[in-house]
């Protein structure tokens, strides 16, 4: 009850006043446990008075047994130092006898080694001068392992003595084998059976020398072999290009002839390796040299003869002697370019995958460079090694194929059709399928001789074909007309194209389009093949750009020349007598002209273009036919307000046209931008046209409401079209004027270009009109043509043309 108060304790235990009456037992209770706990605590006192006494003689035990274990412990120190040295005394002249017979068992050795030695150098020194290689070689190997045992007496005279006599006996060894291997070759192997047996023996000896006796000796061998070969091809007669060949069969045949005198070296010392490394490099020097003292360019052909004999010799020493790699997906690489895309996901997922692998599997044959290389596959490069040395003179063979090319490109337009053959799928020109196969095999030669600056060369030249072609499409587009004449009828610049030139631009079309897909798989092939250091340089990014070009200018010009299919229903527009039209009827025939027009043409353009392009053509004509329309509202003469209601219909009817072009192409991918674009450039026409169908006293007001960008200038031919002479026009443009022909209202119609911000209208400029809502009711009613005679007409027009089920009236109330 460490935490409760005796408080608290007493009204727990007495809560009631009934309660007290248990307070005398409870308190007899607590008396009895107070008796209870002094006494144990008395109890316990006493206890420890007496464990007290006990713990201090159990202390005093304990110290006095210490004290007699500490006394026995150096007793027993003492004694172990008399046994000590009683050991020394006895052991003392025993030890001295033990190093006596180390000492003397040491020296016994070195004496039997030391006749040994003597021995073996005297032995050796008979075989030297007898020419006993094998015997020696033997010996050579002992007397080695015995002078390994006596370098730590290298200052004694004996063994300085014994040293400097191996040395020279060594000399002597190498002075006779050499002498006796200079004879290998000259014929003497023929002449002395057992020169080959003791050649093959002073092997032995090679082996037991120094490795640098062994180098020498091949290094002599080699050089000695190839002296003939240098005499030979370094005379006026074989020192030149066209013998190239003849070289390589000198040295395959000089190689298969000695092929089994050869033998007599171990297969260890790699001597035809050796032999055909020093060859490539004698070999590469001399054409350097020729090469490079021709007075004129080589003969195409004789280079690359050369070239490809060499590679083919290199091709076989790589082979026959390891070291190297050569791309063997080179092909495969070149047969991607221009295939066809259709191709399903898992033949491209098994393409990438065979990549990776074979990527995978040339780094784990990555060489180290540490190898050494006299010895077969361990890095030498058989490859290039003499080809390389033609690099700088393959100019001539590109400029050849460059001029191959191009008379290839010229004659590839001169048979050009221009036109598809029935069945094709792609509708992409032959001109341009072919011209790829062409570079394709063009790209074939060039990688089999070689990888490195030519062949980059040669890709700058596909660069400039291709550019070429480009601009052989760019010259076959339609061209606006031009000279005296043109600029006399004020036709210049006009295209006019017929049936056939739309589906030529969309070959066009198509053709730059698959010149630019093909121009970027060529540079990720030739990006693949060449050298590493030069594959950042292969990039296909301005003939990409020529292509594209060429599509932009394709596409623009398909646009006018359908634009020019127009004139004579623009000027048929003009025409019509609007200011006498008594009536309002069906849609006029310059409409049904359009209809026909875009009925023949849209069809053919939306099954040859792709969807991008047929969309970018869609844009790009609906952005010309709607702000033409409503500029040739402008140069009609007078329009009447039944006029005004007739152009009104006929406006309504060419904007359902334009709407359905998408579904007349058959694509109808994006043709909901197009439409909203469609609409608003249309609308432009129609708001014009209720500003001329509004009362004179509003017209101003339904103008500044309806054409909130319109100009003054503008606003006065409105006027003039509905017929309002020059001098009541003065009043109205002078009210026009005052309140501003700049009225920042939201704009039914987008400008001419389709990405132009909405105009955020001003409250002030609301305040300019009575009201902006009551002027467009009344535009909207006069659009409609209402209280009026003529428009009655126009509404039993439209109230028949609900029951028919075709024609392009029909449209206006069934979209």
């Amino acid at each position: 009850m460490d935490k409760s108060s005796a408080l608290e304790y007493i009204n727990q235990m007495f809560p009631t006043e009934a309660s007290l009456s248990g307070v005398e037992p409870l308190m007899q209770k607590i008396h009895s446990e107070i008796r209870r706990v002094d006494a144990g605590i008395l109890a316990a006192v006493r206890q420890q008075s007496n464990s007290g006494t006990k713990a201090k003689e159990d202390l005093a035990a304990a110290t006095g047994a210490v004290e007699e274990l500490m006394y026995k412990i150096r007793e027993i120190k003492s004694k172990a130092e008399q046994s000590e040295m009683m050991v020394q005394e006895i052991c003392r002249d025993i030890k001295k006898l033990d190093f006596a017979k180390k000492h003397v068992t040491t020296t016994i050795t070195a004496l039997h080694r030391l006749t040994m030695l003597v021995s073996a150098v005297e032995q050796l020194q008979i075989m030297a001068s007898k020419r006993q290689y094998k015997e020696a070689a033997a010996q050579l190997e002992a007397v080695n392992q015995l002078c390994s045992h006596f370098e730590a007496y290298r200052d004694v005279p004996k063994i300085t003595e014994l040293r400097e006599k191996f040395k020279n006996i060594r000399k002597i060894l190498k002075s006779h084998v050499f002498s006796d291997f200079s004879g290998l070759g000259t014929g003497k192997e023929t002449e002395e059976t057992n020169l080959l047996q003791q050649l093959s023996d002073a092997c032995l000896v090679v082996d037991a020398l120094e490795p640098s006796v062994r180098e020498e000796l091949v290094n002599n061998f080699c050089s000695r072999e190839l002296t003939s070969y240098e005499q030979i091809f370094d005379g006026a007669e074989l020192a030149k290009l066209d013998k190239t060949e003849r070289r390589y069969a000198w040295i395959k045949r000089r190689m298969r002839t000695n092929e089994e005198i050869w033998k007599i070296f171990p297969p260890s010392w790699h001597v035809p390796y050796r032999l055909c490394i020093q060859f490539c490099k004698k070999t590469r020097k001399q054409l350097e040299e020729i090469l490079d003292n021709l007075k004129e360019k080589p003969d195409v052909g004789t280079l690359l003869l050369a070239l490809q004999r060499t590679l083919e010799f290199e091709d076989e020493l790589a082979e026959k002697f390891g070291g190297g790699t050569r791309s063997r997906e080179n092909g495969s690489e070149i047969e991607e370019i221009g295939e066809n895309t259709s191709q399903s996901v898992s033949d491209i997922r098994k393409k990438y995958e065979r990549k990776l692998a074979a990527h995978q599997g040339s780094g784990t044959e990555e060489k180290d460079e540490n190898k050494d290389l006299s010895a077969p596959g361990a890095g030498f490069n058989f490859r290039g090694i003499i080809s390389s040395s033609f690099e700088i003179h393959l100019t001539v063979y590109i400029e050849l194929e460059e001029k191959t090319l191009m008379e290839n490109l010229e004659k590839l337009i001169q048979e050009e059709t221009w036109d598809i053959e029935e069945g094709s799928q792609n509708n992409v020109l032959a001109s341009s399928m072919q011209l790829f196969l062409i570079i394709k095999r063009s790209l074939k030669r060039c990688s089999a001789l070689t990888k490195n600056q030519t062949l980059f060369n040669l890709f700058k030249v596909f660069q400039r074909i291709l550019k070429a072609y480009a601009t052989k499409l760019f010259a076959r587009l339609p061209r606006g007309g031009t000279g005296i004449v043109a600029a006399a009828t004020g036709m210049d610049g006009q295209i006019k194209t017929s049936d056939r030139d739309e589906r030529v631009i969309c070959y066009i079309v198509n053709s730059a389009e698959y010149c630019h897909k093909t121009s970027g798989e060529l540079a990720e092939s030739v990006s693949k093949i060449i050298e590493t250091q030069l594959a950042e340089g292969v990039d296909m990014s301005e003939v990409q750009d020529e292509f594209s070009a060429v599509i932009t200018k394709a596409l623009v010009t398909l646009v006018h020349g359908l634009e020019s299919k127009f004139d004579a229903e623009m000027a048929a527009m003009t025409r019509v007598p609007w200011g006498t039209l008594e009536s309002v009827g069906d849609q006029s025939e310059y409409v049904n002209g359009i209809n026909m027009i875009l009925t023949s043409s849209i069809p053919v353009l939306g099954s040859l273009l792709s969807p991008v392009y047929f969309q970018f053509f869609l844009d790009k004509l609906a952005s010309s036919l709607g702000p033409r329309f409503y500029a040739n509202i402008f140069k009609c003469k007078h329009i009447s307000e039944t006029g005004a209601q007739q152009m009104l219909l006929d406006t309504q009817a060419v904007k359902t046209i334009l709407l359905d072009i998408p579904s007349l192409g058959r694509q109808t991918t994006g043709a909901a931008s197009y439409s909203k674009f469609v609409s608003r450039e249309m609308s432009k026409a129609e708001a014009l046209l209720k500003v001329i169908l509004s009362p004179f006293d509003s017209v101003a007001d339904t103008y500044r409401a309806l054409l909130p960008e319109g100009t003054p200038m503008e606003f006065q031919r409105i006027l003039e079209l509905k017929g309002l002479k020059k001098a009541d026009q003065q009043s109205v443009l002078d009210d026009f004027n005052k309140h501003g022909p700049g009225i920042t209202q939201p704009s039914i119609m987008p400008s001419v270009v389709p990405a132009a911000a909405p105009v955020i209208p001003s409250p002030a400029s609301i305040g300019l009109v009575a009201s902006r809502e009551d002027v467009l009711t009344r535009a909207a009613a006069l659009g409609r043509g209402a209280a009026t005679t003529g428009f009655k007409r126009f509404l039993a027009l439209t109230e028949a043309a609900k029951d028919r089920k075709d024609g392009p009236f029909r449209k206006l109330f069934n979209p």
